[in-house]
């Protein structure tokens, strides 16, 4: 954290930040690419198959969080509390019916936000095609007619608690026994030791591409809570006099995410010259994502040009790419963002809206299914 900055010296920061973001999304694209992390097939692999390789590279990531980002908080480097997955108001039902919305249309957009982004780095049209859908339609929900119902609907149903939404900050209210620092430690450690027992305990759960993969992707979303939250940390903001997460979005921590970003994104390619349009962490490391893939494609040879075969092909992707836009919004993050983010912070949202979007995931595995059993 840095205590106090002239004016002068906040760009400075401000691109230590931007490269941060774009170093670790370039990362995340490249280790994704290469071990082919992907949450919807993790699921679809277990419904359609009973395999549970990507799942276990999942649930070591998610674990790899969990343990990256308490261990934070226990050093007293950075609180949940600054994050959106942990503030005092949670909204249940947007959290539910918005990570189902987002888990129902990854399946239909053949991957999620960022298998999106990994996807186009290989050479996948259809992929670019969910991008620009993906956008418009997150931005209509963050802001246009979608937000309008979003906030007259789900959200207007919202459980105000006593603190923060994480589980320590909750036990410690309830209980008084320890601080949340103290609490945060003990916390992620006992999920992240249940997590990684249980993946242990399964053959394919023994595999060193697991491990690694889950490690590395885990290791970002740690790299990306310490860009902004301890790297970009100013507690006095040189003009605003306010306390400020610097090259963020809404001037608050964040790790990696891939659903308003991508709006944002495509907001900042379209209106560059406007100089209320700036390049944020969230921007950076979607860019970052599509290079890194785009570079381990290119060094696997595995680069080729995909394109739309059929009508019904290109109408579940168009669908699959609405509906993360509205479910990803809606549940304030996808697969990455709620599911490795949200989840390392231990935010009860979090764990309700992955609930949402792997439900939402397997009901639409299983309507493929139907749908292909009448179609022979």
């Amino acid at each position: 954290m840095h205590p106090a900055l002239t004016e002068s010296q906040l760009p400075a920061l401000v691109q230590q930040v931007l490269w941060a973001g774009f170093l670790l999304g370039a990362l995340f694209g490249a280790i994704a690419q290469r071990t082919h992390f992907c949450t919807m097939g993790a699921v679809a692999d277990i419904v359609n198959m009973g395999e549970w390789s990507r799942m276990c590279m999942w649930l070591v990531a998610i674990a790899t969080g969990m343990l990256g980002f308490n261990a934070l908080v226990g050093a007293g480097l950075v609180q949940a509390r600054h994050s959106i997955y942990a503030a005092p108001n949670w909204l249940p039902l947007s959290n539910l019916v918005g990570g189902a919305l987002f888990g129902f249309g990854m399946v239909l957009a053949s991957g999620c936000g960022s298998k999106t982004l990994v996807r186009i780095g290989g050479g996948s049209l259809k992929a670019l095609v969910v991008f620009a859908v993906l956008a418009i339609a997150s931005y209509a929900t963050l802001r246009g007619l979608f937000a309008v119902l979003r906030v007259n609907t789900l959200d207007a149903a919202v459980l105000r608690l006593p603190s923060g939404q994480d589980l320590p900050s909750l036990l410690s209210a309830a209980t008084g026994l320890a601080p949340t620092r103290a609490l945060a430690p003990a916390a992620g450690a006992l999920g992240a030791a249940a997590l990684m027992l249980f993946v242990a305990l399964r053959p394919e759960g023994r595999r060193l591409d697991v491990w690694l993969g889950g490690l590395g992707i885990g290791a970002v979303i740690v790299g990306g809570w310490w860009a902004t939250g301890v790297l970009g940390h100013v507690a006095e903001h040189p003009v605003t006099l306010e306390e400020t997460f610097v090259g963020t979005q809404a001037g608050r921590m964040e790790s990696l995410t891939f659903v308003a970003p991508i709006a944002y994104t495509v907001d900042w390619l379209i209106l560059f010259s406007d100089k209320s349009r700036v390049l944020t962490f969230g921007i950076a490391s979607t860019l970052g994502v599509v290079l890194g893939s785009a570079a381990v494609a290119l060094l696997q040879r595995s680069f080729r040009w995909e394109g739309f075969t059929q009508t019904e092909d290109t109408a579940n992707h168009l669908v699959g790419a609405v509906l993360m836009g509205i479910g990803g919004v809606t549940a304030l993050g996808c697969t990455v963002g709620q599911g490795l983010s949200g989840i390392s912070t231990l935010a009860i949202g979090s764990f309700v809206a992955l609930a949402g979007i792997v439900g939402g995931a397997v009901l639409a595995l299983r309507y493929q299914m139907w749908r292909l059993e009448r179609a022979t």
